[in-house]
């Protein structure tokens, strides 16, 4: 079955739907969709996105990791924040069946790892929303991910409690932020949203020098656009955000495939140079979003650490 990496949707269901059409005119039904996270918000399909992920994962040809948009919409809807105005989330809000999705939406998970196709080292990949420590191994980052994960599928009260906390003091809140929201680290491992002055200040150029055994691949950084580095797979192209000038699509990675329904030897891993990326333009404008944030002085810290949805991307 063909593994497909898909980026960031944030309500783009017209552009999902094509995608999907795609992948079942090349494959049939031997694929299966890997999404990296923000299903919603932005876009104008929040609820068609929704039910579609959640009938291909619950026919088991989908898998989804939480990202920053997800997750607050789950604080909105246990009232620990309120609709901003650029939030377009009211689809899922007012629909009868809106606290399933809520708790469709908490029980999802944070993380999602397997190995590639083909053979030896290189095989193994983390999926996550945004970043990871570049000091965790695969082995510590599942393992903190599964305990984040408990705590958002506890009883609603006391997820609620956990959301609301503060991320200084509840080391689990800190873990879950940097992996939906993190763009930026400094050298001592301190995470931020805000992307970084300079390049060298990524989160993923950090995590590149510590010569991890597993691969990540991520969404959430719009601005950043596609990246392609060894062991790093970045996919969210700002589908939502298409405008003159900045052109928006949504892009999937297709480990092992090299245009032919047969997967290429060898060509499962995270190998350089990649082709293997399928793209669709965004059918129109969605979104314009308010004026950037300069990037900051990460030992700033985190000034907003709360705010889940995070800048305008």
């Amino acid at each position: 079955m063909q593994r497909i990496f898909v980026g960031d949707v944030q309500g783009c269901a017209d552009e999902l739907e094509e995608l999907i059409d795609r992948a079942a005119g090349e494959f049939g039904d031997d694929f299966e969709l890997w999404l990296v996270g923000d299903l919603v918000n932005r876009g104008p399909g929040s609820l068609r996105v929704l039910r579609r992920v959640r009938e291909l994962v619950e026919r088991g040809r989908a898998r989804c990791v939480l990202g920053n948009h997800d997750l607050q919409l789950v604080r909105i809807g246990l009232g620990l924040a309120e609709l901003g105005p650029d939030d377009t989330y009211g689809d899922v809000l007012e629909a009868p069946e809106a606290q399933d999705w809520l708790d469709w939406l908490r029980k999802c998970p944070l993380l999602e790892s397997g190995l590639l196709e083909g053979e030896g080292p290189g095989r193994a990949f983390a999926m996550v929303h945004a970043s990871v420590h570049p000091d965790w191994s695969l082995e510590e980052l599942e393992s903190r991910a599964r305990r984040i994960e408990a705590r958002l599928r506890a009883p609603e009260a006391d997820a609620a409690a956990f959301l609301s906390g503060d991320p200084r003091s509840d080391p689990d809140l800190d873990d879950l932020l940097r992996m939906v929201r993190g763009r930026s680290v400094t050298a001592e491992g301190a995470w931020s949203s805000h992307p970084p002055a300079e390049p060298e200040g990524a989160w993923h150029a950090h995590w590149s020098v510590r010569s991890r055994d597993y691969g990540v691949v991520y969404g959430h950084w719009a601005r950043q656009g596609l990246h392609v580095a060894p062991g790093l797979r970045g996919l969210d192209t700002g589908c939502v955000h298409h405008q003159p000038g900045r052109e928006g699509r949504l892009t999937a990675w297709l480990p092992g495939w090299d245009g032919a329904r047969a997967p290429a030897p060898g060509a499962g891993r995270f190998s350089l140079p990649d082709e293997r990326f399928w793209h669709v333009l965004a059918h129109r404008i969605y979104y314009t979003p308010r004026a950037e944030v300069g990037a900051i002085d990460i030992s700033r810290q985190i000034e907003k650490k709360r705010d889940f949805g995070g800048n305008s991307d």
